[in-house]
Order: C-alpha cells, then structure tokens, then sequence
C-alpha cells in the first residue's frame, strides 16, 4: 500500500491489493485480493472491490457498489477472469459490474471518464468505451459493446450480444435486442429508431456539414425502402467527402443481430 494512501481503520484491505498513490479508501469498504487501485481513486464507504479486477487513476466509486464480483452466468466455473478500468470514472450508489467469463473475452472492460449512475448494472464480457453516460438503472446484460460517448437513459435494457454504437442515445426504458447504430437516438420497447442524436453531436463540435450528412444517411437506411445492403452502398459513395460517416457505415456492417429500425 502506497504511504500516501488514506486508508480508513474500519476498511478491510487484503495485503495483496495494491492501493496506488494518494487513495482514499472509506469506512466498511472491502477490497479483496488482486484489486489494483490507480494513482488518486476516491473509494467511498460500504463499498466491495474483488479481483482480478485492475481500476485506472482517479476514480470515485460510491456507496454500496459491488464491483469485480464474479458473475451469475451458469457456464461460469470459478475461472480465473478479469475486471479492466480505465481513469476518471465515476460509479455512482448501487451499481454492479462483473468481471468476464472464459467462453468470451474473459474479462470485462469499462473505458475512461464514463459516468454510471446509480444502479446501473455491466454484466459479463462487457465493454464500454470512453465518454458514456449510463443513466440510473441501465442495465447490460452479458457481452454487449456500447460505444464511445453512447448515452444510456435510466431504465434502458439491453439484451446480450448487442452493440451500441459511438454517440447513440436511448430513451428512457428502453428494451433494446438488436444493434444500435451509431449517432441514433432510439426509444420505445422493444426499440425504434426515431432521429439522429444531433444535439449531443453538436455539443461534440461535429460540424453543421457533418450533422447534416448523417442525416442524410439516417434517411438512406430508415426512411428509402432499401434493403441495408443496398442503404451501405449509397452511403458509401459520401464517405470520403464526409469521413464522419465511416463510422456510421461500420456500425451498419459490423452488426451480427441485425440494427434496430
């Protein structure tokens, strides 16, 4: 343990954690073998850190958080099996993350400067990227990508397997079963695709040419009557006058259940 660590009395830290420089661990607070804590993270109280679980620079995880736990899943055996995160998240009250299970990934992943509000769940062989909101409630089940800068709403549920693309918006209470493109604001359960998420573009200083071409190529796949393949093949023809549209294309070609319209 780093010396300039503050460690409270009442927590129980197992001697093989490591606990970085300048951490603040609080009351009742356990950390388990195999946690690494980075250099500055704020461990508040009543909180259960359990390894393999590897955690960034300045994090703040609140109350009654479980976080590295292993998972429900009925194939899990006792693997040996990973939780990674990144710098500057915040893990609001409640919330529960799993690590990964040896017949995916074999560890679950959590980018950097993500908020996770209270409750929310990241179940197994998750991955979340960098600059997502996941609102109170949010759940993901096992195996589901969600994309940098991705705004979850609270109560919004998502099946296993699905990908949620870069700067896509969900609304709340969301069931979601199928691949959310990226930029695309869905709501409604089970899920539909009602707009782009134009003013989270904006607020990314995506410029008015670059909105206007993902519009444009939201109405190719949603509003033309064209098969997606044949949606892919016009949008192609903007890529290169627009790059922003590549990742629009690759969320389209790269999904494996097919995208929510």
């Amino acid at each position: 343990m780093d010396p300039t660590a503050e460690v409270d009395p009442r927590a129980i830290v197992d001697p093989s954690a490591t606990i970085g420089p300048g951490c603040k661990v609080g009351p009742w607070t356990i950390i388990g073998p195999d946690v690494e804590l980075g250099e500055g993270c704020d461990i508040r109280s009543h909180v259960v850190l359990k390894g393999p679980t590897q955690i960034g620079k300045n994090n703040t995880i609140y109350q009654f958080s479980s976080v590295g736990e292993d998972t429900p899943d009925l194939k899990y055996n006792g693997e040996p099996t990973r939780l990674i995160m990144g710098d500057d998240n915040i893990v609001r009250e409640g919330v529960t993350i799993h690590r990964g299970t040896v017949q995916d990934r074999g560890e679950t992943v959590i980018g950097s400067h993500n908020l996770i509000m209270a409750y929310a769940h990241i179940g197994h062989d998750s991955v979340v990227g960098d600059h997502c909101i996941l609102v109170n409630n949010a759940s993901l089940a096992g195996h589901v990508i969600v994309g940098d800068w991705a705004i979850l709403s609270g109560y919004t549920l998502i099946h296993q397997f699905c990908h949620i693309g870069a700067h896509a918006f969900t609304g709340f209470g969301c069931g979601i079963s199928k691949d959310v493109p990226a930029y695309v604001t869905v709501s409604g359960s089970p899920a539909e695709a009602k707009t782009i998420n134009s003013e989270g573009l904006k607020r990314r200083g995506f410029s008015a040419e670059a909105i206007a071409a993902i519009r444009r190529a939201y109405k190719v796949v949603y509003r033309q009557g064209l098969t997606l393949d044949e949606a892919v093949k016009r949008i192609q023809d903007e890529v290169e006058a627009q790059p922003e549209l590549q990742l629009f294309v690759d969320s389209l070609t790269q999904s494996t259940r097919g995208i929510v319209r």
